[in-house]
């Protein structure tokens, strides 16, 4: 990733009162704890807030964008975030739905601790009176013995209300069941709250509301052990309009890393975004005023076909993730694939990205025709339907329209000596990737 992104921007939006009245009207407040004290707190004073983020993979993905986003407005709100990538409890994972996750290696989540924190670090700004700090639950548990985690901390839990949490009584009912490990897991999370309560005066946490039953383990251990009522914010879970869980495509996941989802796709996921979702897209994961949102949302209902909603989404969450100047390559692939621009003018990155996103297939050098990568792209059912498209002249090689049932693809041709984009009509897409 980039370095950090840009936080030059003004939280003064007239038409809420305070920030917590911005948060409800964007749809971020799923759950919480008192929310009269929580918006008389946040409006008073200069509160101390963390969110943490397990390091289970690589990175963070759109799921972790939720609470980036939300630490920042907070910050820009002039409060205090504390950013936490957890050294100890990702070891160990908070329980899924599903089954046991499978324990990573000691050295793989160090490794991953590292590339988390600097996906969290450049959503927060490290300089000012309300100056981030990054921390790693992996200093203070690595110091507990047994002994005196089980003394200090684990006596205040009572076994009868952890079985009672959804994600413990669902796994307790399944038949694989739950390991006393995973068990454990929000006793773990109820000590880093604790912990930043005693050393940053934190009172509030944030988190998905799927992780409700870890966040009020926190708050509950603050009020038995210092006598003290902090507070807790559970966002909802996105979903689309049609009910599927936002961020999914075919069991794969959108990533912030460029690496593992280049910035050309996620580009093109914001650009996707139904019109039914776009609205609510645009308050959760964009900066813009209540008024422009509104505005956006007047072009939905009036305009549909031109999908500005879509393409102001699009813009604003790709960069803020990847920058601008990745944006504008993503926004330069996109016209040039459907005809819009020029292909030759993409860098071989960006090519890679547009190829990895299109159906495709990879051929040998040599003699290649278009009737035939037609066929082994998928945009032709046969030899005989490839050549009929091309006899109608309805095949496309880098934009330019293909003459003749026997045509070739020339080594003139290929894109950066690798790759062409065919077209079947207008819309339908295929990428080859030439081996040498």
């Amino acid at each position: 990733m980039s370095n950090a992104i840009d936080l030059d921007l003004q939280h003064n939006d007239p038409s809420f009162a305070n920030v917590w009245q911005e948060l409800q009207w964007r749809g971020l407040v799923h759950v919480s704890t008192d929310e009269a004290a929580l918006e008389r707190s946040l409006a008073e004073e200069k509160v101390t807030y963390y969110c943490g983020f397990d390091p289970t993979a690589a990175s963070l993905h759109l799921g972790h964008l939720v609470q980036l986003l939300l630490m920042r407005r907070l910050q820009l709100a002039g409060h205090h975030p504390i950013g936490l990538v957890g050294g100890s409890t990702g070891l160990i994972g908070d329980p899924r739905q599903s089954s046991e996750r499978v324990l990573n290696p000691r050295e793989t989540v160090a490794q991953w601790v590292d590339l988390l924190r600097a996906q969290v670090e450049r959503f927060l700004s490290f300089e000012g009176e309300n100056r981030a700090v990054m921390v790693n639950n992996l200093d203070w548990t690595s110091q507990l013995s047994a002994i005196d985690f089980l003394r200090d901390i684990g006596k205040h839990f009572r076994v009868g209300t952890m079985i009672k949490k959804d994600i413990v009584a669902k796994r307790l009912n399944s038949e694989e069941g739950i390991s006393y490990t995973e068990f454990s897991y929000q006793i773990l999370q109820g000590l880093d709250y604790l912990n930043l309560y005693r050393d940053h005066g934190c009172t509030l946490q944030t988190g998905g509301s799927d992780q409700w039953g870890n966040l009020t383990s926190g708050t509950d251990l603050i009020r038995k052990v210092e006598g003290v009522s902090v507070h807790a914010v559970g966002t909802p879970l996105i979903t689309n309009s049609d009910g599927t869980k936002f961020g999914k495509s075919e069991g794969n996941a959108v990533w912030l890393d460029p690496e593992l989802t280049s910035p050309y796709a996620f580009y093109q996921f914001w650009l996707n975004t139904a019109d039914a979702d776009v609205v609510d897209r645009l308050k959760v994961f964009t900066f813009k005023t209540r008024a422009e949102i509104e505005e956006l949302a007047r072009s939905v209902e009036e305009e549909p076909y031109k999908r500005q909603a879509q393409k102001v989404l699009a813009w604003e969450v790709n960069s803020l993730v990847h920058g601008e100047e990745a944006t504008e390559k993503a926004i330069a692939a996109s016209a040039a694939v459907f005809g819009r621009g020029e292909l030759t003018e993409l860098d071989a990155e960006t090519l890679d990205s547009v190829a990895r996103e299109l159906p495709g297939a990879s051929v040998s050098s040599g003699a290649l025709q278009v009737a035939d990568l037609l066929v082994a792209t998928g945009l032709s059912e046969s030899k005989s339907a490839a050549r009929r498209t091309l006899k109608e002249g309805g095949a496309y090689v880098n934009n330019e329209k293909v003459v003749g049932e026997d045509a070739e693809l020339g080594p003139g041709q290929l894109l950066h000596g690798r790759w062409a984009l065919l077209r079947r009509g207008k819309k339908h897409l295929a990428a080859v990737t030439v081996e040498a």
